[in-house]
């Protein structure tokens, strides 16, 4: 299988708020594979592969990040959040600052006082956005010679994934979640068109997952079943790994549908998909945001295993493969 069209879209930066270049790749692959998508007022893709979808199947192509919050008196960078980042795993991080004005500027996240030969506290400084920093690859030593950059309160920050595929079939990169669960969806619109079939589906690919409300809206009005493709998490209490694909039962919103759950773990033992069930404690998706806005939907949630979620991720092609693999068994039984 190849992975390119993962690793293009993952080269595109697109925290949330900031993703009309990566939903602009979406539409165009799609388009190019043969596929009619449209366009959702929020700036969300959607793409139905038959008359009439009546299952959603839905990735998110935003990612973290955050926004300039403050020019500090030397000229580096204050910056909020956009998302669940956890400090500690993106300490060192190089990043880009897009401007207002459609200019870039490169940066690393620091902690104030980095240096280790003049902090004696360096190691054990709680982390936090009141005293970590973007230094700017600019020569600046006022907030005036930053401003006169172009560089304002507002503007994104987006950082550097270090995407590689290794030899033994793992993807180590940022932003697994959830690019991985989108090169899911791609791979869905690529088999069915090369294979000649359709069938009641609509893919859809929020862009606001992140931060709560990407997919409260904007789905094809005979749609009754929604399956989010998200990553799976692998860790501590979790019986998920990055070669299976997860099935969660239950996240920190609640149970996910169970028999839309039944119908999965079902299939991956009649094919022999490598799987896992999970209870995900600090987790939540779509599907989430779908039912708190109150669509009449029955919800599932399955993806690839990522290690670290939010921090230095990792994924392995089998996982994600197996993750098509069911996704595929579960549209078979949605055909007309």
């Amino acid at each position: 299988m190849n992975y390119s069209t993962l690793q293009k879209l993952v080269a595109i930066d697109s925290p949330s708020g900031y993703t009309e270049e990566a939903s602009q790749y979406i539409f165009d692959l799609l388009k190019s594979y043969g596929w009619n998508p449209e366009r959702t007022n929020k700036g969300a893709v959607k793409c139905a592969l038959g008359k009439n979808p009546t299952l959603a199947i839905a990735a998110h192509v935003d990612t973290l990040g955050g926004v300039v919050s403050n020019i500090l008196p030397d000229g580096n960078l204050r910056f909020s959040k956009v998302g669940g980042i956890q400090l500690n795993g993106y300490e060192g991080a190089y990043c880009r600052i897009k401007t207002m004005e459609g200019k870039t500027y490169t940066g690393t996240l620091l902690l104030d006082n980095p240096a280790s030969h003049v902090n004696k506290d360096l190691n054990s400084k709680q982390r936090s956005l009141y005293n970590m920093h973007i230094r700017l690859d600019e020569i600046v030593e006022s907030k005036e010679d930053t401003e006169q950059l172009g560089i304002q309160v507002g503007d994104f920050i987006c950082f550097e994934t270090n995407y590689e595929e290794t030899k033994s079939g793992f993807i180590k990169s940022r932003y697994m979640d959830n690019k991985a669960g989108c090169f899911v969806l791609f791979e869905i619109a690529k088999q069915m068109k090369d294979k000649k079939k359709t069938a009641p589906v609509e893919l859809f690919f929020s862009n606001y997952e992140e931060v709560g409300h990407g997919g409260t809206v904007g789905y094809s009005e005979n749609v009754k079943e929604l399956l989010v493709i998200d990553m799976g998490v692998v860790g501590q209490g979790c019986e998920g790994k990055e070669t299976a694909c997860s099935i969660c039962a239950k996240d920190s919103t609640g149970p996910y549908d169970f028999e839309i759950r039944k119908s999965l773990v079902q299939l991956a033992r009649k094919h022999k998909i490598p799987h896992a069930v999970d209870v995900y404690p600090f987790y939540g998706s779509d599907g989430s945001a779908a039912l708190r806005a109150g669509n009449d939907f029955r919800v599932g949630l399955i993806g690839p295993g990522v290690s670290a979620s939010h921090g230095v991720e990792r994924a392995h092609k089998k996982g994600i493969e197996a993750t098509i693999d069911l996704c595929m068994r579960y549209i078979a039984q949605h055909k007309k």
